[in-house]
């Protein structure tokens, strides 16, 4: 596959990636957090703010890989 290509499904995979956990990542907030004290709610979006990039992270070597 060339890196052209790959480059391009890593991307919208990472688009797709993104609106899907957004939506959970604040349905979750809406429906738990309201309740919740502050300290508990910045930890939450903050915790939240940065999972994502996880499995981007690990989509991300892949795109990059080089052919043997």
């Amino acid at each position: 596959m060339s890196p052209h290509v790959k480059k391009l499904i890593g991307t919208l995979l990472t688009l797709i990636w993104l609106v899907i956990y957004c939506g959970l990542a604040m349905g979750v907030g809406v429906r738990v957090l309201p309740h919740a004290g502050p300290l508990v709610r910045l930890l939450y979006y903050a915790l939240a703010g940065t999972l994502w990039i996880v499995p981007v992270g690990l989509l991300l070597p892949w795109m990059y890989r080089e052919k043997r």
